[in-house]
């Protein structure tokens, strides 16, 4: 079937609101503390893809043609859900507005791509080729959705959407309202629980997540940093999921509590669940501050992580998976992956390392390749109970002995 002017004139409609909002995003109304030439890669590369799809469009076979429009569908609805996300937390504002229309825009042309596919199949030959062709291409779609599409999309969401607003504080002390400026001019705010016995810890990442561990930190009498990391709650920048770039985040929380009079500045460790706690093995081994690192539910950011111990077809898919998120999260982040962190926590030598992960249901588990990596005093606690960064919850009392016992011994002197 030929092509009409129509149909492209919708395409092209739907895909230019699309690209009204990348180019909203990234230039006109970023992220507070950041500017449009932090968004080069993020928002030019993006808007190429946009402009070529349109030129492309009308030269193409009509099964490209609806293969393209239901990818950039998927995709341009997928950054939509960000402008929803923040409508629902904290109210419209900024980019939002061209966010929203993306998700109609993203729905038009997946509505157009399937119309396209059925109006241009093959209807001659033999009925058992057609229909046998039909089903490869259907699992060549499920195969491009899997390979291609999700992980570009979850790398959007994951780079574009954090906690927008401040939890309630429950930390069962007074504490304080704090704001420190990273490296790279960023603003972070956060609460602060004074220490009483001159030590003190960063609980991370957030300020929702880390307060049981604040609460029973304080009760010990260590200072309890917890803070917004870049992109969420009250803190300027970027969001990032993965942590890319958080390092920076952690560096400025150190310098803080080394300025605090109520610190020793040699006596200052970290506490990180998941990513948090990915994020300050990346900090301490760089980071001589960091005197003592507590890591819960560590797992893969990424390829190399996430292949290092799966083997055959596994791994050839995880690696093919894996490394088109990363990919897409440079761009989408404008900036590069981090260094594996097998060839980072040996760095953290002679400090000590505390890994902590579930016996079951755990994300991602790297806890043994990670001890076996580190140089210098690390041990593992593999927990019997609970999932994910739940130890606290499944086991308290254990938790308590464990770690603080650990920290007792590393900090407190």
């Amino acid at each position: 079937m030929p092509l009409s002017d129509r149909t492209h004139a919708v395409f092209a409609a739907a895909v230019g609101l699309i690209g009204l909002h990348v180019l909203d995003d990234s230039f006109i109304h970023p992220q507070a503390g950041t500017s449009a030439g932090d968004h080069l890669v993020s928002g030019l590369v993006p808007l190429a893809l946009l402009a070529l799809a349109v030129w492309a469009f009308p030269r193409m076979s009509g099964f490209r043609r609806g293969v393209m429009s239901i990818t950039l569908g998927i995709l341009g609805a997928a950054t939509g859900v960000e402008a929803v996300h923040y409508l629902r937390e904290v109210g419209a504002s900024g980019d939002d507005y061209t966010g929203l229309p993306a998700i109609p825009a993203g729905v038009t042309l997946i509505v157009l791509g399937a119309v396209t596919l059925w109006q241009t199949r093959r209807a001659t030959g033999q009925r058992a080729w057609r229909y046998g062709r039909r089903a490869l291409l259907l699992v060549a779609a499920f195969f491009g959705f899997m390979f291609l599409v999700y992980p570009v999309g979850y790398s959007y969401l994951t780079t574009h959407l954090a906690r927008a607003s401040v939890p309630a504080a429950n930390l069962g002390t007074d504490f304080e309202d704090v704001s420190f400026e990273t490296s790279d001019g960023l603003e972070l705010r956060g609460w602060y629980v004074p220490s009483r016995n001159g030590a003190a810890v960063i609980a991370f990442p957030g300020r929702k997540g880390p307060q049981p561990q604040a609460r029973l930190l304080a009760r010990h009498g260590y200072g309890v940093l917890l803070f917004d990391r870049r992109g969420e709650g009250e803190s300027e920048g970027d969001p990032n999921s993965w942590g890319w770039g958080g390092h920076r985040d952690l560096d400025a929380a150190v310098r803080f509590l080394r300025a605090r009079p109520d610190v020793d500045p040699g006596r200052i460790g970290g506490i990180g669940r998941s990513v948090g706690g990915e994020m300050l093995l990346e900090a301490a081994s760089d980071n001589d501050a960091i005197a003592a690192v507590v890591s819960e539910g560590t797992g893969a950011r990424m390829v190399s992580e996430a292949v290092s111990d799966v083997e055959g077809a596994e791994k050839l898919l995880a690696g093919l998976q894996f490394g088109v998120l990363t990919a897409a999260v440079a761009v989408f982040s404008d900036q590069a992956p981090p260094q594996d962190l097998e060839k980072l926590i040996p760095r953290i030598a002679p400090r000590p390392v505390l890994l902590i992960a579930a016996e079951h249901k755990e994300v991602g588990n790297k806890t043994p390749e990670y001890l076996a990596a580190a140089r210098g005093p690390a041990e593992a606690w593999i927990v019997p109970k609970g999932g994910h960064t739940g130890a606290i919850d499944a086991m308290p009392e254990e938790y308590e002995h464990r770690v603080i016992g650990f920290l007792d011994r590393e900090l407190a002197r």
